[in-house]
């Protein structure tokens, strides 16, 4: 633009003929350009006759294009042949660069390189010659209080219940058990709550076989039926067993025929999949399951590569006082031995110590073996995949890419969220301005300040601020299968009362850290199968903080409903008390004043001074307020009961007519309960 007038003004100094007229097309989008040439038109005397462009208003490769044109007249250049993308060649870039009295620098453009893939991935598949048998892995699923870890506990002779809290088993247990016979099974007990439907996929996902325990007085339950569908999406063979045979009232033949309603057809009946009727508790018939179990192994050939680079799963994963990040893990390919190093998700470690279940080091681990990896630098989600990586460099290689491929992918997600906004913010932004287009600008502006004056007028803090009740909950777990399985629950929550935040959630035991945080947005911390030290406590006592620490899942999801439920404000309801009618009106001189008395007869009930009173008239209510006064002839009473007279007054002007109705009524407030239903 700027180009533009200077041009002009130099033409016309240097011709300086009044009689010669400039006709300059001015942009439809340049309103400066056009100020500018009426001001150099009234000041210069200049003969100019502006005309505005209404076709399509000019662009700045409008104005480039013009300036490259005029810079390469005087050139060899055939100008005529030029047109809008057309690329000239370096020597006349050089010269409208020297033309336009500037010096010209080439500069390197940056190209984004692509970065190379340092991702880790799984061995190829092994030489069949290379194979061994392994022991397979069994998981042990089922409802809840069905035996599953009673089973467990009369395979490897130990005593597991008694550890549990509540009775039921609420981790991913992983224990080797060698059989009599010499057999090694490694047994996965997971839990049978519905709060942990994670887990038990993530222990099917993990093994070869899966034991559906199901109890013989109780039948097929909600568990029952989830275990088997996670067993029929892993695509894993199930063997039944039914246990508590023992029982007086225990019918197993009932137990296998509701399980043909879920595609479970057992042998007896036609099938493939084993039936044993075994008791836990007693150790009845547990050899027949083992050796079914190392039947239906040796059936599938379970073999693995016991040398080479190591795979696994990591089953479960908490952070341990003394060892640091622990995860419990099933080597699947390889033999895991210490000073390994190992990449998990965003994580790597160099395996510095190895404990089996009973917590005694080992020096190394095979295929199909459980084991406790120590050595984690930080501390990997459950079920994510373990592999073996040449050195520390490369470990750290290979979790920086995942890094960086993660954050690309969370930057392509909020991408697209942030150009779906401004699609929908430019549609809404043309709708607004559709009924306005006919005015100027200056009455647009006016009208868009008046339809928006009370939204403007509004402090931002107060635009900020929401009637909605919110709960901001700290949620802290033992082990990650644990924060999962209640973030799980919470992910179910969809009562509209009130609104359900988790502003911060992690493992380990409770820290000064949590309770600043729960202060700072106002919320409560829930704790499961951690502890507080006892300053911890008193800092969140000194600060008002809830501290719920729970060791029984749905003990917790029960205190949580009840402080949500305390969050609600209570349910009003009426309790009508009595009815009346208004036979006449008359004045009574209270001093210098008259004030109207209705005149009524109880019909139903009682009618009470101290409650609220409504009058109605036909079907509509026309006062609803408190009684100056109630009087029964001469004398002020509380209450009048039914076919009694009474003579009654209103707090504040109100028209009493004969044949109202006055109903005396109640307002009861009963607390109002959460409508969120976890399923358990």
């Amino acid at each position: 633009m700027v180009y533009l007038i200077n041009s002009l003004w130099q033409s016309w100094r240097s011709i300086q003929d009044e009689r010669l007229t400039f006709v300059v097309l001015v942009p439809k989008n340049g309103p400066r350009v056009y100020r500018h040439l009426v001001a150099i038109r009234q000041n210069a005397g200049l003969r100019l006759l502006l005309v505005r462009l209404l076709v399509r208003p000019w662009s700045d490769v409008d104005v480039l294009n013009y300036h490259v044109l005029e810079a390469l007249l005087n050139t060899s250049v055939h100008l005529d042949s030029l047109e809008k993308d057309t690329v000239l060649e370096e020597r006349w870039i050089k010269e409208v660069v020297t033309r336009s009295g500037m010096k010209f620098r080439w500069a390197k453009l940056s190209a984004s390189r692509e970065r190379p893939n340092r991702d880790a991935c799984r061995r190829p598949p092994a030489d069949p010659t290379l194979l061994v048998p392994r022991p397979p892995v069994v998981t042990i699923m089922g409802h809840v209080d069905h035996g599953k870890t009673t089973l467990l506990d009369s395979l490897r002779k130990s005593q597991i219940v008694s550890t549990e809290a509540g009775g039921i088993t609420q981790h991913i247990g992983a224990f080797l058990v060698q059989l009599p016979t010499g057999e090694k099974i490694t047994f996965l007990d997971t839990p049978g709550h519905a709060a942990f439907s994670s887990m038990r996929a993530r222990g099917a996902n993990a093994t070869d076989i899966v034991v559906l325990v199901v109890a013989a007085d109780d039948g097929v339950m909600n568990q029952t039926v989830e275990s088997i569908e996670h067993a029929r999406r892993a695509k894993v063979p199930v063997i039944v067993a039914v246990n508590k045979c023992d029982k007086p009232h225990a019918d197993p033949q009932r137990v296998k025929q509701e399980l043909l309603a879920h595609d479970v057809v057992c042998e007896e009946f036609g099938g493939d999949v084993q039936a044993i009727h075994i008791s836990a508790l007693k150790g009845d018939n547990l050899l027949a399951l083992t050796e079914a179990t190392v039947a239906l192994a040796e059936v599938l050939e379970l073999k693995a590569e016991p040398t080479g680079p190591v795979e696994g799963l990591v089953i479960e994963s908490r952070t341990d006082k003394g060892k640091g990040p622990v995860t419990t893990a099933i080597v699947q390919q390889g033999t895991l031995k210490r000073g390994c190093v190992l990449v998990a998700g965003k994580s790597w470690a160099k395996v510095r110590f190895l404990f089996d279940e009973n917590g005694c080091a080992v020096r190394e681990a095979g295929p199909s073996t459980a084991v406790e990896v120590v050595g984690w630098k930080e501390l990997p989600s459950a079920g994510e995949t373990i592999l073996e990586v040449e050195s520390e460099q490369r470990a750290r290689e290979v979790v920086e890419w995942r890094s960086h491929d993660e954050e690309q992918r969370k930057l392509q997600e909020e991408q697209s969220a942030i150009e779906q906004k401004q699609k929908l913010h430019l549609e809404e932004y043309r709708r607004e301005r559709e009924g306005l287009s006919h005015l100027s600008w200056r009455q647009r502006k006016v009208a868009l300040y008046r339809a928006n004056k009370t939204r403007f007028a509004t402090r931002p803090s107060e635009r900020m601020q929401s009637d909605q009740l919110s709960l901001p909950l700290i949620i802290k777990g033992d082990v990650d299968g644990s924060v999962e399985a209640i973030l799980n629950i919470l992910d179910s929550y969809d009562a509209q009362q009130c609104e359900l935040e988790v502003v911060h959630f992690g493992i380990g035991d409770i820290s000064e850290n949590d309770v600043n945080m729960a202060e700072m947005f106002g919320g409560s911390i829930y704790g499961f199968n951690v502890a507080a030290s006892r300053g911890i406590e008193q800092l969140a006592a000194r600060k008002g903080i809830p501290l719920r620490l729970h060791s029984v899942i749905y003990k917790l999801v029960d205190q949580l409903k009840e402080e949500l439920s305390a969050k609600l404000p209570p349910l009003v309801s009426e309790n009508i008390t009595g009815e009346a009618s208004v036979v006449a009106m008359f004045d009574v001189t209270v001093g210098k004043k008259k004030v109207p008395v209705a005149g009524c007869r109880v019909q139903k009930g009682q009618l009470d001074r101290r409650f609220r009173f409504r009058l109605i008239r036909g079907r509509d209510t026309v006062w609803e307020g408190s009684l100056a006064a109630l009087r029964h002839h001469k004398d002020d009473v509380q209450t009048v009961r039914a076919g009694m007279e009474c003579g009654l007054s209103a707090d504040g002007d109100v028209d009493f007519r004969a044949g109202d109705i006055v109903v005396c009524f109640e307002e009861v407030a009963a607390p109002q309960v959460t409508s969120w239903d976890p399923g358990f």
